[in-house]
């Protein structure tokens, strides 16, 4: 009975670590940053020797490489899978992959064909990687055969060309992620190996949420930049890391004031140009062939505030209070949107929706902007907290609900932190149900989804504002209100030279809110003539406004026709929202992406060593790389949310069951063996 029982206890164990596994619990052990690697005795982390960014800034183009080193301190062969943000506007065009003293050019090809190629490398036992991506902010890259001791080097490099708004130019450079929420049903197949399910809404939910935890000692990175602005300048900043700046001759060198940061927080890079130097009219060019690629940036002239129009206003305001803007998150857009309550107009209405796992509007229908309307407003605000889902759907689908009135111009500010995997569905609701409505977004946090942010307001026709720290609450609140209450540039058109074929994006250029500038990347077959010029036109409150910008006398700038390709994808992307064939898109995307050697939705960069180094009969794992939590914001709050693609309930339960029938088979064998002795 004895051995019996022993028997039984030891098939409940080997039952209940067959639903609980090591490989589902251990990366929240793992330590951010580092590549995790699974080996067959259980978990090793490689460890992470250094991040190092480096960056080239020459007039409005970043070439930036990110050179990551780890190595693998287990005992057997091990495949290491990690999922790392990037600009949602990079163009990613090189790889390289340096495994001990091998050195692995990439090559681009279709996604299919790329993992084929690199899951035959990893079986034959021959040292590879991939970079692929899942959004275009979000990559992942694997790396296959990495031996016990090796020192793996991954170094991916990409485009980007900078914002300038507000006679400011801008940098954002993400060091983490916010876990993305998933809504839908869970489905029985797993894409990816992330703590998400994929579901009916967000198909790939698996391969976008890897492991994060809360503290790391390794996750760090350097950051140096080179920037060449062509103008002189009167001020850089550092919005959220302390930097060292040394000029040369109109060249500055930045560095970080440490030789390391935590990897929790998006750097920020604002430089501000010299009174009476800030660009009215840029060209950058790029000849290719007998094609010419064209970045273009006009800014239109400032209107005063005096002259705006007296038109009505509806502003109706969406607040994010979901698990993931817990903390620090939660205060940021409180305090933004106490902010904005205290700038609406006289005459005009207003409303605000609080949204998690359901909305919530505090008035049935919009209201006049009066005191006491504004006060029960503030004291809405003031009680919010965040805990729960995020679902956008439902909030965006109440906010327009009702028809907006003739008389008022309908305006939606949305605060969020932008942590959704269904990112194309609520462009395409945007889509279908704004009407003539404008959709401005304010990005909140640490690591907000900046795609999201931008496209979700280039689709609604408005603006974006990034919030990362509170002390910046009333400088980007107050500007974003100058642009919702400013004219508006419109009906911007371009007049391009007769006998040349133009492919410009974007194709039809969108509203423009106060000192925001006309960009434009072109691509022109034909030849030009050294006085050929490009006609740019609009209206303003005070009237017809022109400018012409010459293309036959420009510099040359590598790097923009890359630009002008990950602009015509984009551009692509949205015509499949809108409707056109999704194979006729797919195939104009990857003639694109195969041409200029881009990574994109369908195309990914692959690395394969010729000569094999794991012996068929070693084995390897497959694993995830955990992430460090954003700066300001809770693991338990964000994780505690209705968990719509984890199996972590169904897990706990089987767990508690499995210990109380463990408990149940002892003690009966106890009171057996007692029972005996009392006979």
């Amino acid at each position: 009975m004895r051995l019996r029982g022993r028997a039984l206890l030891m098939a409940i164990t080997i039952f209940c670590a067959a639903g609980v596994r090591a490989d589902d619990m251990a990366p929240e052990r793992a330590t951010a940053g580092t590549l995790l690697f699974g080996m067959q005795e259980g978990y090793r982390v490689a460890t992470s020797l250094n991040t190092d960014v480096a960056m080239t800034i020459n007039g409005h183009v970043a070439r930036v490489k990110v050179r990551q080193q780890f190595e693998n301190g287990g005992s057997t062969w091990a495949e290491g899978v990690y999922v790392f943000p990037l600009p949602d506007a990079a163009a990613v065009d090189r790889m390289r992959l340096t495994v001990g003293e091998r050195l692995i050019e990439s090559e681009i090809r279709e996604k299919a064909v790329a993992r084929k190629a690199y899951e035959r490398a990893r079986e034959a036992g021959r040292k590879a990687s991939l970079v692929e991506q899942q959004r275009p902010n979000l990559f992942t890259t694997s790396v296959a055969n990495v031996a016990p001791g090796e020192r793996v080097v991954v170094e991916i490099e990409y485009l980007e060309d900078l914002e300038y708004d507000a006679g400011r130019f801008s940098l954002r450079f993400p060091m983490t992620l916010t876990p993305r929420y998933m809504p839908g049903d869970p489905l029985p197949d797993r894409q990816g190996s992330g703590w998400s399910a994929d579901t009916t809404s967000v198909g790939d939910a698996s391969s976008i949420s890897p492991p994060m935890v809360s503290a790391s000692n390794a996750h760090r990175a350097s950051i140096r930049i080179d920037l060449d602005a062509g103008l002189p300048l009167a001020t850089i900043t550092s919005r959220y890391h302390p930097v060292d700046v040394v000029e040369r001759q109109g060249r500055y060198a930045i560095e970080l004031a440490g030789p390391s940061v935590r990897m929790d927080h998006d750097f920020v890079l604002d430089w501000r140009p010299a009174t009476g130097a800030a660009p009215q009219a840029a060209a950058f060019a790029e000849s290719m062939a007998d094609e010419r690629y064209y970045l273009l940036m006009v800014t239109p002239p400032s209107i005063d505030a005096a002259n705006a129009d007296g038109m009505l206003r509806e502003t109706i305001f969406i607040i994010d209070t979901s698990g993931s803007m817990h903390g620090t998150s939660i205060r940021q857009a409180k305090r933004a949107l106490a902010r904005a309550l205290k700038r609406l107009r006289a005459g005009d209405r207003f409303n605000v929706i609080a949204f998690s796992s359901q909305p919530r509007r505090l008035f049935e229908e919009s209201v006049t902007v009066a005191p006491g309307t504004v006060a029960n407003a503030e004291t809405f605000v003031a009680a919010l907290q965040a805990n729960g889902g995020t679902e956008m759907r439902a909030a965006l689908s109440l906010a327009l609900d009702r028809p907006a009135a003739e008389t008022h111009l309908r305006q939606l500010v949305f605060i969020t932190d932008g942590a959704v995997g269904n990112e194309d569905e609520l462009f395409r609701l945007i889509e279908h149900k704004l009407g003539g409505a404008r959709l401005f977004t304010v990005g909140i946090g640490s690591a907000p989804n900046s795609w999201f942010m931008r496209k979700a307001a280039e689709t609604g026709r408005g603006a974006y504002t990034m919030i990362g720290a509170l002390n910046d609450v009333g400088e980007k609140m107050d500007r974003l209100f100058e642009k919702i209450e400013r004219p508006q540039v419109t009906n911007i058109a371009l007049d391009w030279p007769a006998g040349v074929t133009v492919d410009a994006y974007p194709p039809v250029v969108p509203d423009l809110y106060s000192d925001e500038p006309v960009t434009v990347r072109v691509k022109i077959t034909g030849r030009l003539r050294p006085t050929d010029v490009v006609g740019i036109r609009g209206d303003t409150i005070n009237g017809a406004w022109s400018r012409e910008l010459a293309l036959g006398q420009d510099r040359q700038s590598p790097g923009v026709a890359a630009l002008w390709a990950r602009a015509r994808i984009g551009a692509l992307t949205d015509e499949e929202l809108r409707g056109r064939n999704a194979d006729e898109v797919r195939g104009l995307i990857v003639a694109t992406a195969l041409k200029y050697h881009l990574v994109s939705k369908f195309t990914s960069l692959v690395a394969v060593d010729r000569t094999p180094s794991r012996a068929a009969g070693e084995r390897m794992r497959r694993d995830q790389v955990p992430n460090l939590m954003a700066h300001g914001q809770s693991r338990a709050a964000i994780f505690g949310f209705p968990a719509t693609a984890t199996p972590a309930g169904r897990l706990q339960i089987q767990g508690v069951a499995c210990i109380l029938l463990s408990l149940a088979v002892l003690f009966a064998g106890r009171a057996r063996r007692a029972s005996r002795r009392v006979r």
